[in-house]
């Protein structure tokens, strides 16, 4: 939940910056974006495939013991 907050901090945080009177390419902040984006979203399917490692690890042994 951590990450997904900072990815709406990050985002709100590129958002205000594009606010300012400086030239950027719109494809430089899409970019930059999908970058962050795809980091959390890898950050996010590691914490469920180590979620779910849990979950089968304590199933084994439920039904072992």
């Amino acid at each position: 939940m951590k990450k997904v907050f900072a990815l709406f901090a990050v985002a709100g945080m590129l958002f205000t910056a594009s606010c300012g009177n400086k030239e950027v390419s719109e494809e430089t902040e899409i970019e930059v974006i999908i970058e962050e984006t795809e980091e959390a979203t890898e950050e996010a399917i590691e914490g469920a495939e180590e979620a779910v490692e849990e979950i089968v690890e304590e199933v084994e042994e439920t039904v072992e013991g």
